[in-house]
């Protein structure tokens, strides 16, 4: 592979107008092609097989219409203090209020509370359910305003009036600004780094290309594909942070091999060859592990991990071709200016020989591996242990949003279930009295302990079927609710038994309670899958079975890691006020999943980058404690860029006031910095200077069925096809 990529990478560099040119006219036909494309169809979320999902595609059926999964609105009302709400003068504006929505853009139903009972005992909270036909996020500008002008109505007649559910989405993030400034600041860390401007900018540059190239594809095909639009998402952020990881490991790579007297020509062609294999395997790494998101069995996790897979093959496309080519441009012009000319044989690589932080941190770990070892493991991981997961809602939003001032006042006035109603459909199409049976389970519900409130059935047109609903005395995120779930369940079974009906839960909060389990089901499939094929995978890369096995314990820890960190801060409370976390809870319960998909895939960059210098040291002949020196020498200042970067990127998003969102950002900047600064900086050296020699271990039957791709470049010093070693080379051979 190294040889062939040796030959791209100089075809390249020679040919690179006709490179970039086809590169442009790539991304130009394909913009035009999204620009042309449909709409996106609108974002769906379903569940496949849980018995939320069954429970809302039967009502759908039987209650043709209703949009059981539109998004709705919940308007809560509150008296000034000392005043009740059923007072003549606020009753009427409640009821204003509610009228004016009926007939709004969107509407399917508007009940004033004073008809539907919902009114606190104390008489100071009422609320009222506004229904959309769109589904939640996808409610018009329009009807957004309409629900804001007639929430104003009722503020300025003198209550307090806040908009809880999902129709009204929280107000936009200026999240451009972040990632404008994660730019900036990956922008000054390569600056650092290479001392140059061209080179700082060339990573940028190709991965913004990346980026657009994957979702202008995804644009084009979204309507073919059935790809919504959010799931470009984990494309944009992961596209950007590959593309920028594997640019700069060529880069670097090229002005190793400029600065150890190859022509550029030639210099492009090694740093293809060498880095572009590592390029190549751990592209490989993170489709493996974007692709698996595929057993989690989410459709719309499904279409977000193939789509972002695809955008990474796509950077790795750009790394083996554009960067090259740019770099024919560039030439000498990515050093520094004292280092540009060619200066006497030599010296340029023995400047770049001298020790760096890289190197002296190195012999720190070689001289204390096994303190270094323990120090590192015993210090990860800890908090992860008391993990709990779910899917936080309004209660974990600012207080300063209207959305978690409607929680705090339905909490107050009607307890915390009323956020969280389950909302039982009672099939009672196979039974004789359809009506006895739909309030028999209202009444067996309401017996169960945990439940406040069970409304008498609403039945369907053809008087089959029966929506119940039933009040838990907890929120909707706590254990206590999701273990009456499973009470009501567990009741259903006896029903069906006794009178025939099916009676399925659902509502938002049994499907976040769904969404979790099947999450959590799906999770050590998915680490299987993920960890045993990229094990494989580096196998093949490193020809060894214990570096793979390393890698695999490292990129676990820097996960346990990363999640202990997330469990401190947002279900502890540690640092809180510092993250703007305003109410702990459990950890989202995508997080793991998320975690595992991304964190592998960038752990898997460092390694594959680091490792495999370590290993061609090896391979030419340095003993296993001088090749981890020099690989470190070589790659840790850039590994340490990189990660910068990533940190930089993902910690944009911590400002952010969605909870889900700011949570993600912060699990992922902490676990790319375990995982580079202590992973990969620490427990990486720390194990291959006590494995020495049998770090490279390979039994017999495998060396002789696994293929040897030559990723660290071995080939390049005899093939026929590679140019000659420059001076300083063949002297320092001759001597």
């Amino acid at each position: 592979m190294a040889t062939f990529l040796y030959r791209l990478g100089r075809w390249s560099f020679v040919r690179r107008r006709q490179v970039t040119l086809l590169g442009v006219a790539v991304l130009a036909v394909l913009g035009l092609l999204a620009a042309k494309a449909p709409a996106a169809p609108e974002d769906g979320f379903a569940l496949p097989g849980t018995e939320a999902q069954n429970a809302f595609d039967l009502m759908d059926e039987r209650f043709p219409g209703a949009s059981s999964d539109g998004a709705s609105a919940r308007l809560v009302f509150v008296a000034p203090s000392g005043q009740k709400i059923t007072a003549g003068t606020h009753r009427q504006t409640v009821e204003r209020v509610v009228a004016d929505l009926a007939h709004g853009e969107q509407v399917t139903g508007a009940v004033s509370p004073f008809q539907a009972g919902a009114v606190s005992k104390d008489g100071t909270t009422a609320y009222a359910t506004i229904g959309y036909s769109a589904k939640p996020g996808s409610v018009s500008e329009a009807a957004s305003d309409e629900l804001e002008e007639a929430t104003q109505h009722g503020r300025d007649a003198g209550l307090t009036v806040e908009i809880g559910g999902n129709a009204l989405t929280a107000g936009s993030e200026e999240g451009s600004s972040a990632e404008a400034i994660g730019m900036a600041i990956s922008a000054v860390v390569l600056v650092i780094t290479f001392g140059s401007l061209l080179a700082a900018g060339l990573p940028l540059v190709t991965a913004l290309v990346s980026v657009g190239l994957g979702l202008a594809a995804i644009t084009a095909l979204g309507s073919t594909l059935g790809l919504s639009s959010t799931t470009s998402t984990l494309a944009m952020m992961l596209g950007l942070a590959v593309g920028i990881d594997h640019a700069v490991f060529v880069v670097s790579r090229y002005r190793a091999e400029v600065l150890d007297g190859y022509e550029p020509k030639e210099a492009a062609g090694r740093a293809t060859g060498t880095a572009g294999s590592a390029v190549v395997f751990a592209g490989l790494t993170v489709v493996i592990a974007l692709a698996g998101l595929s057993v989690v069995g989410i459709p719309i996790l499904v279409k977000m991990g193939l789509a972002a897979a695809g955008t990474v093959v796509v950077a790795v496309l750009v790394a083996l071709t554009l960067v090259p080519a740019l770099l024919g441009f560039l030439g000498r012009r990515v050093l520094p200016r004292r280092l540009r000319s060619p200066g006497p044989v030599g010296k340029h690589g023995a400047d770049a020989a001298r020790a760096n932080g890289g190197t002296r941190w190195d012999r720190f770990v070689l001289r204390r591996p096994v303190a270094v070892l323990l120090g590192g493991v015993i210090g990860l991981a800890v908090p992860a242990l008391d993990l709990r997961l779910g899917l936080p809602g309004d209660e974990a939003k600012p207080t300063t949003t209207t959305q978690r001032r409607a929680y705090d006042h339905l909490s107050a006035g009607f307890g915390p279930g009323f956020n969280g109603p389950l909302t039982l459909v009672v099939d009672a199409e196979n039974t004789d009295d359809p009506k006895a049976v739909a309030e028999q389970v209202g009444k067996t519900v309401a017996a169960l302990p945990g439940v406040v409130a069970v409304t008498p059935p609403a039945f369907n047109q053809a008087g089959d079927t029966a929506l119940v609903t039933a009040v838990p005395a907890t929120g909707p995120s706590t254990a206590e609710t999701a273990d009456l779930v499973h009470a009501i369940r567990g009741k259903a079974h006896g029903l069906k038994a006794d009178t025939g009906a099916t009676v399925l839960v659902s509502g938002p909060t049994a499907m976040n309670i769904d969404v979790s389990q099947k999450l959590a089901d799906a999770l050590v499939p998915y680490l299987v899958l993920v960890v045993g094929l990229a094990v494989l995978l580096l196998m093949v890369v490193f020809r060894s079975v214990l570096v793979p096995l390393k890698a695999a314990l490292g990129f676990l820890l820097s996960v346990a890691a990363a999640l202990g960190t997330v469990v401190a801060v947002f279900q502890w409370g540690w640092l809180a006020d510092v993250f703007g976390v305003e109410q702990t809870g459990p950890v989202m319960s995508m997080m793991p999943i998320f975690m595992i998909g991304v964190v592998f895939g960038l752990a898997m960059d460092y390694e594959v980058f680091l490792v495999t210098r370590i290993r061609e040291a090896h391979v030419h002949g340095e003993r296993p404690g001088d090749a981890v020196v020099t690989g470190f020498r070589h790659n840790a200042r850039v590994v340490t860029a990189a990660a910068l970067i990533m940190i930089s990127v993902f910690a944009g998003f911590i400002g952010m006031n969605e909870p889900m969102v700011k949570m993600l950002g912060f699990g992922l900047a902490a676990a790319v910095a375990f995982d580079a600064f202590v992973v990969r900086m620490v427990l990486v050296p720390a194990a291959l200077a006590l494995l020495g020699k049998r770090a490279w271990w390979l039994p017999r039957p495998l060396e002789r069925i696994l293929p040897d791709v030559d990723v660290e470049g071995a080939r390049l010093q005899t093939s026929p096809a590679v140019g000659p070693e420059p001076e300083r080379a063949r002297q320092s051979t001759a001597v």
